[in-house]
Protein backbone atom coordinates (compact mmCIF):
# COMPACT_ATOMS: atom_id res chain seq x y z
CA UNK A 1 0.00 0.00 0.00
CA UNK A 2 1.44 3.52 -0.80
CA UNK A 3 2.92 5.75 1.78
CA UNK A 4 0.40 8.35 3.23
CA UNK A 5 0.89 11.40 2.31
CA UNK A 6 -0.13 12.95 5.72
CA UNK A 7 2.07 11.75 8.89
CA UNK A 8 1.84 13.23 12.53
CA UNK A 9 4.67 13.22 14.55
CA UNK A 10 4.71 13.21 18.14
CA UNK A 11 8.09 15.29 18.80
CA UNK A 12 7.62 15.58 22.75
CA UNK A 13 5.60 13.64 25.06
CA UNK A 14 5.52 16.07 27.88
CA UNK A 15 4.12 19.19 28.67
CA UNK A 16 4.31 22.41 30.62
CA UNK A 17 1.02 22.37 31.28
CA UNK A 18 -1.33 20.17 33.15
CA UNK A 19 -5.08 20.68 31.30
CA UNK A 20 -8.16 19.28 32.84
CA UNK A 21 -9.52 17.91 29.09
CA UNK A 22 -5.94 16.20 28.17
CA UNK A 23 -4.88 12.81 28.96
CA UNK A 24 -0.53 13.92 29.22
CA UNK A 25 -1.63 14.59 32.94
CA UNK A 26 -2.04 11.01 33.21
CA UNK A 27 1.19 9.94 31.57
CA UNK A 28 4.34 9.30 33.04
CA UNK A 29 6.79 10.39 30.89
CA UNK A 30 9.44 12.86 31.30
CA UNK A 31 10.42 14.33 34.82
CA UNK A 32 9.88 13.72 37.64
CA UNK A 33 9.58 10.44 36.30
CA UNK A 34 12.39 10.21 34.08
CA UNK A 35 14.60 11.68 31.07
CA UNK A 36 13.22 14.17 29.11
CA UNK A 37 10.46 12.93 26.75
CA UNK A 38 11.74 14.15 23.06
CA UNK A 39 11.86 12.21 19.65
CA UNK A 40 15.60 11.43 19.01
CA UNK A 41 16.25 13.43 15.87
CA UNK A 42 17.93 10.46 13.94
CA UNK A 43 14.12 8.86 14.00
CA UNK A 44 12.61 12.17 13.04
CA UNK A 45 14.94 12.39 10.05
CA UNK A 46 14.72 8.65 9.18
CA UNK A 47 10.54 9.07 9.15
CA UNK A 48 10.68 11.99 6.92
CA UNK A 49 13.38 10.46 4.65
CA UNK A 50 11.24 7.10 4.53
CA UNK A 51 7.75 8.65 3.36
CA UNK A 52 9.09 10.09 -0.42
CA UNK A 53 4.48 10.41 -0.72
CA UNK A 54 5.10 12.90 2.28
CA UNK A 55 2.56 16.18 1.52
CA UNK A 56 2.03 17.63 4.59
CA UNK A 57 3.99 16.87 8.54
CA UNK A 58 2.02 18.04 11.62
CA UNK A 59 3.67 18.40 14.54
CA UNK A 60 1.59 17.43 17.50
CA UNK A 61 0.84 15.20 20.54
CA UNK A 62 -0.19 15.50 23.84
CA UNK A 63 3.01 17.25 24.47
CA UNK A 64 3.77 20.83 23.67
CA UNK A 65 5.73 20.45 20.46
CA UNK A 66 8.40 23.73 21.50
CA UNK A 67 9.92 21.87 24.31
CA UNK A 68 12.04 19.89 22.09
CA UNK A 69 15.15 21.44 22.11
CA UNK A 70 15.70 20.75 18.63
CA UNK A 71 12.05 21.97 17.38
CA UNK A 72 12.79 24.62 15.05
CA UNK A 73 15.21 22.12 13.16
CA UNK A 74 12.55 19.56 12.88
CA UNK A 75 10.68 22.23 10.91
CA UNK A 76 13.45 23.16 8.66
CA UNK A 77 14.36 19.60 8.06
CA UNK A 78 10.98 18.19 6.77
CA UNK A 79 9.95 21.81 4.96
CA UNK A 80 13.48 21.87 3.08
CA UNK A 81 12.41 18.10 1.59
CA UNK A 82 9.15 19.97 0.18
CA UNK A 83 6.52 19.03 2.89
CA UNK A 84 4.09 21.24 4.43
CA UNK A 85 4.76 21.71 8.17
CA UNK A 86 2.47 22.53 10.34
CA UNK A 87 2.19 22.34 14.62
CA UNK A 88 0.09 23.09 17.37
CA UNK A 89 1.55 24.96 20.42
CA UNK A 90 -0.12 26.21 23.33
CA UNK A 91 2.16 29.30 22.99
CA UNK A 92 3.47 29.67 26.40
CA UNK A 93 7.28 29.08 25.68
CA UNK A 94 6.48 31.36 21.94
CA UNK A 95 9.10 34.28 23.11
CA UNK A 96 10.34 36.69 20.33
CA UNK A 97 13.57 34.55 19.11
CA UNK A 98 11.13 31.51 18.94
CA UNK A 99 8.68 33.50 16.81
CA UNK A 100 11.01 34.58 14.89
CA UNK A 101 12.21 31.05 14.40
CA UNK A 102 8.98 30.50 13.35
CA UNK A 103 8.68 32.55 10.45
CA UNK A 104 12.59 31.63 9.51
CA UNK A 105 12.32 27.81 9.73
CA UNK A 106 9.94 27.24 6.74
CA UNK A 107 6.70 26.53 9.02
CA UNK A 108 3.59 26.91 7.46
CA UNK A 109 0.74 27.09 10.20
CA UNK A 110 0.82 27.97 13.93
CA UNK A 111 -2.10 26.15 15.45
CA UNK A 112 -2.86 27.98 19.11
CA UNK A 113 -5.16 26.17 21.57
CA UNK A 114 -7.40 28.49 22.87
CA UNK A 115 -10.75 27.32 25.59
CA UNK A 116 -11.29 30.32 26.48
CA UNK A 117 -11.80 34.34 25.87
CA UNK A 118 -11.59 35.19 29.81
CA UNK A 119 -8.51 34.39 31.49
CA UNK A 120 -10.70 32.31 34.40
CA UNK A 121 -12.67 30.31 31.99
CA UNK A 122 -9.42 29.44 30.13
CA UNK A 123 -7.43 28.50 33.54
CA UNK A 124 -9.77 26.20 34.00
CA UNK A 125 -8.48 23.96 31.11
CA UNK A 126 -4.63 25.35 31.13
CA UNK A 127 -3.99 25.92 34.76
CA UNK A 128 -0.68 27.05 34.41
CA UNK A 129 -1.27 29.90 31.79
CA UNK A 130 -4.08 32.37 30.70
CA UNK A 131 -5.52 33.61 27.59
CA UNK A 132 -4.01 37.13 27.96
CA UNK A 133 -0.66 35.73 27.81
CA UNK A 134 -1.87 33.20 24.68
CA UNK A 135 -3.16 37.27 22.74
CA UNK A 136 0.15 38.42 23.65
CA UNK A 137 2.85 35.98 22.79
CA UNK A 138 0.62 35.28 19.21
CA UNK A 139 1.22 38.80 18.12
CA UNK A 140 4.99 37.74 18.43
CA UNK A 141 4.69 35.54 15.78
CA UNK A 142 2.61 38.27 13.96
CA UNK A 143 4.99 40.83 14.75
CA UNK A 144 7.95 38.78 13.21
CA UNK A 145 5.66 38.11 10.50
CA UNK A 146 5.95 41.94 9.55
CA UNK A 147 9.25 42.37 10.28
CA UNK A 148 10.62 40.03 8.07
CA UNK A 149 8.39 40.47 5.30
CA UNK A 150 6.08 36.83 5.03
CA UNK A 151 3.15 35.77 5.06
CA UNK A 152 3.61 32.40 6.89
CA UNK A 153 3.10 31.04 9.35
CA UNK A 154 -0.66 31.39 9.25
CA UNK A 155 -2.38 31.47 12.59
CA UNK A 156 -5.39 29.44 12.83
CA UNK A 157 -6.94 29.34 16.78
CA UNK A 158 -8.13 26.08 17.82
CA UNK A 159 -11.33 25.88 20.30
CA UNK A 160 -12.35 23.02 22.03
CA UNK A 161 -16.17 23.71 22.87
CA UNK A 162 -17.54 22.37 25.79
CA UNK A 163 -20.20 23.37 28.36
CA UNK A 164 -17.99 25.41 30.71
CA UNK A 165 -16.55 27.95 27.75
CA UNK A 166 -20.02 27.74 25.42
CA UNK A 167 -20.94 30.70 26.38
CA UNK A 168 -17.36 32.64 25.54
CA UNK A 169 -17.93 31.35 21.79
CA UNK A 170 -18.55 35.27 20.84
CA UNK A 171 -16.24 36.68 22.49
CA UNK A 172 -13.15 34.00 21.50
CA UNK A 173 -14.17 34.94 17.73
CA UNK A 174 -13.39 38.05 18.18
CA UNK A 175 -9.96 37.56 20.24
CA UNK A 176 -8.63 35.26 17.11
CA UNK A 177 -9.35 38.20 15.16
CA UNK A 178 -7.76 40.49 17.16
CA UNK A 179 -4.99 38.18 17.14
CA UNK A 180 -4.37 38.02 13.46
CA UNK A 181 -5.79 34.48 13.38
CA UNK A 182 -7.00 33.48 9.57
CA UNK A 183 -9.48 30.52 10.82
CA UNK A 184 -11.33 29.72 14.31
CA UNK A 185 -11.37 26.31 13.95
CA UNK A 186 -14.36 25.01 16.74
CA UNK A 187 -14.45 21.38 17.35
CA UNK A 188 -16.54 18.84 20.32
CA UNK A 189 -14.24 16.81 23.04
CA UNK A 190 -12.56 14.43 20.31
CA UNK A 191 -13.33 10.95 22.24
CA UNK A 192 -15.17 9.37 25.71
CA UNK A 193 -12.82 7.02 26.75
CA UNK A 194 -15.61 4.99 27.18
CA UNK A 195 -13.91 1.73 25.52
CA UNK A 196 -13.96 -1.38 28.13
CA UNK A 197 -10.83 -1.74 28.06
CA UNK A 198 -9.52 1.70 28.85
CA UNK A 199 -6.49 1.87 31.73
CA UNK A 200 -7.73 2.78 34.92
CA UNK A 201 -5.99 5.72 35.19
CA UNK A 202 -7.39 7.43 32.52
CA UNK A 203 -11.20 6.94 34.21
CA UNK A 204 -10.98 10.97 35.26
CA UNK A 205 -10.83 11.86 31.76
CA UNK A 206 -14.15 9.93 31.02
CA UNK A 207 -15.77 11.69 34.07
CA UNK A 208 -14.57 15.20 32.93
CA UNK A 209 -15.95 14.40 29.35
CA UNK A 210 -19.24 12.96 30.69
CA UNK A 211 -19.56 16.70 32.70
CA UNK A 212 -18.53 19.12 29.58
CA UNK A 213 -19.77 17.26 26.65
CA UNK A 214 -22.55 19.08 24.61
CA UNK A 215 -24.26 16.07 24.17
CA UNK A 216 -25.68 17.12 27.75
CA UNK A 217 -26.50 20.60 26.86
CA UNK A 218 -29.80 22.34 25.87
CA UNK A 219 -29.82 22.61 21.78
CA UNK A 220 -31.75 26.42 22.03
CA UNK A 221 -28.00 27.42 24.10
CA UNK A 222 -25.46 25.74 21.57
CA UNK A 223 -27.70 27.21 18.76
CA UNK A 224 -27.59 31.04 20.53
CA UNK A 225 -23.77 30.83 20.84
CA UNK A 226 -23.28 29.02 17.06
CA UNK A 227 -25.29 31.88 15.42
CA UNK A 228 -23.75 34.43 17.52
CA UNK A 229 -20.29 33.56 16.51
CA UNK A 230 -21.38 33.43 13.13
CA UNK A 231 -22.34 37.03 13.02
CA UNK A 232 -19.20 38.13 14.61
CA UNK A 233 -17.08 36.04 12.72
CA UNK A 234 -18.60 37.79 9.09
CA UNK A 235 -18.30 41.05 11.02
CA UNK A 236 -14.55 40.65 11.72
CA UNK A 237 -13.68 39.08 8.13
CA UNK A 238 -12.60 35.66 10.28
CA UNK A 239 -13.15 32.34 8.41
CA UNK A 240 -14.87 30.10 11.46
CA UNK A 241 -15.51 26.20 11.26
CA UNK A 242 -17.69 25.01 13.82
CA UNK A 243 -18.76 21.41 14.00
CA UNK A 244 -21.70 19.95 14.06
CA UNK A 245 -24.37 20.43 16.27
CA UNK A 246 -24.88 17.19 18.78
CA UNK A 247 -27.54 14.78 17.20
CA UNK A 248 -26.89 16.18 13.96
CA UNK A 249 -23.28 14.71 12.60
CA UNK A 250 -23.58 12.76 9.30
CA UNK A 251 -21.30 9.63 10.20
CA UNK A 252 -18.28 9.39 7.02
CA UNK A 253 -15.88 6.62 7.41
CA UNK A 254 -12.84 7.65 9.04
CA UNK A 255 -10.02 7.65 6.55
CA UNK A 256 -6.86 7.72 8.71
CA UNK A 257 -5.65 4.27 8.59
CA UNK A 258 -5.36 5.05 4.47
CA UNK A 259 -3.86 8.41 4.45
CA UNK A 260 -2.10 9.36 7.61
CA UNK A 261 -0.19 7.56 9.90
CA UNK A 262 0.62 8.90 13.50
CA UNK A 263 4.13 7.98 15.65
CA UNK A 264 4.57 8.90 19.06
CA UNK A 265 8.20 10.58 20.63
CA UNK A 266 8.97 6.85 21.79
CA UNK A 267 8.30 5.29 18.35
CA UNK A 268 4.97 3.68 18.76
CA UNK A 269 2.77 3.82 16.06
CA UNK A 270 -0.38 4.49 16.23
CA UNK A 271 -3.84 4.79 14.44
CA UNK A 272 -4.85 8.62 14.86
CA UNK A 273 -4.40 11.64 17.11
CA UNK A 274 -7.65 11.04 18.54
CA UNK A 275 -6.18 7.47 20.45
CA UNK A 276 -3.63 9.89 22.21
CA UNK A 277 -2.28 7.36 23.92
CA UNK A 278 -0.24 4.15 23.15
CA UNK A 279 -1.57 2.59 25.91
CA UNK A 280 -4.79 2.39 24.60
CA UNK A 281 -4.04 0.92 20.98
CA UNK A 282 -1.00 0.90 18.65
CA UNK A 283 0.68 -1.16 16.04
CA UNK A 284 3.76 -1.33 17.59
CA UNK A 285 7.32 0.61 17.16
CA UNK A 286 9.26 1.74 14.51
CA UNK A 287 12.27 0.51 15.96
CA UNK A 288 14.55 -1.99 13.43
CA UNK A 289 11.25 -1.57 10.81
CA UNK A 290 10.87 0.75 8.13
CA UNK A 291 7.56 3.01 7.98
CA UNK A 292 6.38 0.98 5.26
CA UNK A 293 7.21 -2.16 6.81
CA UNK A 294 5.02 -0.92 9.72
CA UNK A 295 2.11 0.81 7.49
CA UNK A 296 1.52 -2.88 5.54
CA UNK A 297 2.65 -4.74 8.33
CA UNK A 298 -0.05 -6.91 10.60
CA UNK A 299 -1.25 -4.56 12.49
CA UNK A 300 -2.11 -1.86 10.07
CA UNK A 301 -3.86 -4.85 7.69
CA UNK A 302 -5.95 -6.13 10.82
CA UNK A 303 -7.17 -2.83 11.79
CA UNK A 304 -8.17 -1.22 8.44
CA UNK A 305 -11.02 -3.67 7.72
CA UNK A 306 -12.67 -3.96 11.12
CA UNK A 307 -12.59 -0.11 10.69
CA UNK A 308 -15.05 -0.07 7.82
CA UNK A 309 -16.96 -2.99 8.90
CA UNK A 310 -20.24 -2.63 10.46
CA UNK A 311 -18.31 -3.61 13.91
CA UNK A 312 -15.29 -0.96 14.26
CA UNK A 313 -12.34 -1.28 16.75
CA UNK A 314 -14.14 -0.33 20.53
CA UNK A 315 -11.91 2.60 20.39
CA UNK A 316 -13.07 4.09 17.55
CA UNK A 317 -16.87 3.63 17.93
CA UNK A 318 -18.00 6.99 20.01
CA UNK A 319 -14.65 9.24 18.68
CA UNK A 320 -15.99 12.42 17.06
CA UNK A 321 -14.00 11.81 13.77
CA UNK A 322 -15.74 8.75 13.60
CA UNK A 323 -19.11 9.52 14.39
CA UNK A 324 -18.67 12.66 12.40
CA UNK A 325 -19.18 15.33 14.91
CA UNK A 326 -15.71 16.62 14.83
Amino acid sequence: MPLPPYLQIEPVGQCNLRCQMCPIQFRRDGPPYGEPAFMRFETYTRLIDENSALEHLHLQGLGEPMMHPRFFDLVAYAAGRGARVTTNSNLTLLKPRRAAACVTSGLDELHVSIDGATAATYERSACAATSTASSATSASSTDAKSALARATPRLHVIMVVMRQNLGELPALVRLAAMCGADVLFVQHLCHDFAESSLPAHYRPMREFVEAQTLLHEDPARIADAFDAARRIADACGIALRLPQPPGRATHRRCDWPWTGAYVSYDGFAMPCCMVATPDRANFGRIDGRTLSEVWDGAAYEDFRPRLESPAPPEICRTCAVYTGAF
